[in-house]
């Protein structure tokens, strides 16, 4: 393909790709599977990486990839964003629609109704149809640049679609995080130990102000528009109902639950429907606005302070109610976090009976100074969990301070909370109540003890009926057993013993990795088997000993130690070394051929599995790694290989296809 002809094709294929992003984001009616779209952003990846003139900064390949800001630049908004005034009942909603109709001098007014979100609102700028800055209100006239984080907001379109488009833009809008979205980010910060959001509010203003616009891109931000600013174009936008829907035709995307309203009264049937449907809703929303519809008329009324006089958000009542903290008792999760709950006075808020609220961690009761016997204020939005706003210090009388346990209450073994984490941690593993089951699927899968047949279903099974309590029972299982079992054949309980016996051949890098330990993936049980060589040389490593292996952290190490110093877990694996489980001994990984080198893979391999792939790189001693970085030697891709394959590209790290791959380990004679 020429230059000429890759320019052409790029500029195709960025057109459709925007016309289904508009469709799917937009329009919520997509015309396309994900495999061809998909397929789509390969073609145009491959064509901007082989042409690289072909690139601009509006393609749909760049919407993330800069790196890090050291602080936010401030941005002068061309229209100041203004805020709104309120109105929190019928009367004050009233009192709006007098004022205005007696400065109006008409007998009526035309609003339009939307759904006030409860996120962080921003200023996108857009010229001659492209994306050139967006920033957050600020003081209304200055705020800070985000365009780098707002360009990974995938319903924020890169450049306007359609006719008309406009010589200058500014698109008022609001960034938020759905729920299931902000419980899916809270899961993933307290099973790194980091810091939890109190809200979706706070999570996507606290996503849209990070200073490295990939640690945006990786957590699931939305965007609504909902009015403009300044304007230059030739579309005649005479209410607001019009400026909504040239918007959605220009690509961006508004609230379905705008709509035109002829009087007051269909505004408080509007509020009355909206706040019904208020749980329903996927994000928060805090209240409903009303604007005057027509421009001129605003226009008209003006402005006071940094207020518009033709608009109002009638709020909610506040989703809070008081009661008092009777207990805080502690739950073990499947990894072993301790998270303290609080037990209350039953109390309803948002017409659900509560009578438990999560505290997060050890250090947010800390932080909101929550005592046992205090008064508290409870909130509730929506479907996500109910927690404890604030502490009501007038109140306190009778009151004793929660003290975080050194001992795990579900199997009594050891609690920490390493250096920088704010998670406390039972370490019991193998025996512990709480992590059991997870344990036990944990150590049949199969990258680890390979117990092939026994499913996370059918470990519940077993569990629940008595049959395993640890990962040892595994072994004494018997036929007979397994065939009384609800849908267990005698065909099928044989298999299962049969692969049970077949897993007891192992290696011990498959062996520790099977243990569970934190932090301890398949890499680092590798370079643990491969410089230790034995089981009870491992039990006896100290933390100080540990890190000075490669790879293997002052957290790793701690974990490791930790683990072994449990007497539960030592008795575990002696009873599986009973039972019959034993392992050859690899040679050191740093003598063979690719001893040291980390390898990266991505796509769809056809010659073999990539977990095939895999086992073949580790049997030649190199470690394979799920993420892209400098110290990464080779990435091999196969179809559709992604985003590893462009940061490769990028840092200027050798790709190998599969072809390349097949003829570097056939040269060493890897047998599969």
């Amino acid at each position: 393909m020429q230059l000429e002809q890759a320019i052409k094709k790029a500029y195709a294929l960025r057109q459709l790709i925007t016309h289904y992003n508009y469709q799917y984001y937009v329009l919520d009616t997509p015309s396309v599977m994900d495999y061809e779209y998909d397929q789509l952003m390969r073609e145009l990846i491959d064509i901007e990486t082989e042409f690289p003139e072909t690139i601009n900064s509006n393609s749909p390949t760049q919407r993330v990839g800069v790196s890090p800001v050291i602080k936010f630049q401030e941005v002068k908004h061309l229209l100041p964003m203004l805020s709104l005034a309120n109105a929190f009942n019928e009367e004050e909603l009233h009192s709006f629609n007098t004022r205005i109709k007696q400065e109006l001098c008409v007998d009526t007014i035309e609003f339009s109704g939307e759904t006030k979100f409860d996120g962080l609102a921003v200023n996108v700028l857009y010229e001659n149809g492209l994306l050139i800055t967006a920033a957050t209100r600020g003081d209304g006239s200055l705020g800070e640049d985000v365009t780098h984080n707002v360009r990974t907001i995938q319903q924020v379109p890169l450049s306007l679609i359609g006719e008309n488009i406009p010589l200058s833009l500014e698109v008022r809008g609001e960034v938020v995080m759905t729920h299931k979205g902000f419980a899916i980010l809270n899961n993933r910060q307290r099973d790194k130990g980091e810091k939890v959001f109190a809200n979706p509010r706070n999570a996507a203003a606290g996503s849209l102000r990070q200073l490295d616009s990939r640690v945006t891109a990786e957590r699931q931000l939305s965007f609504f528009a909902y009015g403009i600013g300044d304007y230059n174009g030739n579309v005649d936008l005479t209410n607001h109902t019009n400026i909504l829907r040239q918007l959605k035709r220009w690509g961006l995307p508004v609230s379905t639950e705008t709509k035109r309203l002829n009087n007051i009264d269909e505004c408080l049937s509007y509020y009355a429907k909206i706040r019904t449907m208020r749980s329903e809703l996927a994000h928060d929303i805090d209240g409903v606005v009303f604007k005057v519809n027509e421009i001129a008329q605003q226009r008209q009324l003006g402005f006071v302070s940094r207020a518009p006089r033709w608009a109002i958000a009638y709020k909610f009542p506040p989703l809070e109610k008081m009661t008092q903290l009777l207990d805080i008792e502690v739950q073990v999760g499947r990894t072993g976090a301790l998270t303290p709950v609080a037990r209350l006075l039953p109390v309803k808020v948002a017409g659900v009976m509560i009578t438990n609220a999560t505290l997060h961690n050890f250090d947010e009761i800390k932080r909101k100074d929550v005592r046992i016997g205090d008064w508290v204020y409870v909130r509730r939005a929506g479907d996500v969990i109910p927690e404890i706003v604030a502490v009501i210090k007038e109140r306190r009388l009778d009151v004793s301070e929660f003290i975080m346990p050194d001992v795990c209450p579900a199997c009594g073994a050891d609690v920490v909370c390493q250096d920088g984490e704010t998670v406390y941690r039972c370490i019991g593993g193998l025996i512990c109540s709480a992590q059991k089951i997870q344990a036990i699927i944990h150590f049949a899968s199969r990258k680890a003890m390979n117990i092939d047949g026994l499913g996370d279903k059918l470990i519940i099974q077993l569990n629940e009926s008595g049959l395993i309590n640890t990962v040892a029972d595994l072994y004494l299982l018997s036929q007979e057993q397994l065939s009384d079992l609800n849908r267990m054949g005698t065909k099928s309980a044989k298999n299962l013993i049969t692969a049970i016996n077949k897993s007891k051949n192992t290696t011990l890098e498959r062996f520790v990795y099977a243990l569970g330990i934190r932090e301890v993936g398949e890499a680092t049980a590798r370079t643990i088997a491969a410089r230790y060589k034995s089981i009870k040389s491992i039990e006896q490593a100290t933390s100080k000993e540990l890190v000075t292996i490669p790879d293997i952290g002052p957290i790793t190490a701690f974990n490791i130690n930790h683990f072994f110093q449990q007497k539960y877990n030592l008795q575990i694996i002696q009873s599986l070394i009973t039972a019959g489980i034993n392992w050859e001994i690899k040679r050191d990984t740093m003598s063979l051929a690719f001893g040291g080198m980390v390898f990266v893979l991505t796509g769809s391999l056809l010659i073999m599995t990539r977990d095939e792939a895999k086992r073949r790189l580790m049997l030649l001693g190199g470690k394979v790694t799920e993420k892209v970085s400098k110290k990464t030697n080779y990435v091999i891709y196969g179809k559709n290989p992604g985003s590893k394959y462009d940061i490769a590209i990028k840092l200027g790290i050798k790709t190998l296809n599969e072809e390349s791959f097949m003829k570097m380990i056939e040269k060493e004679k890897v047998e599969p």
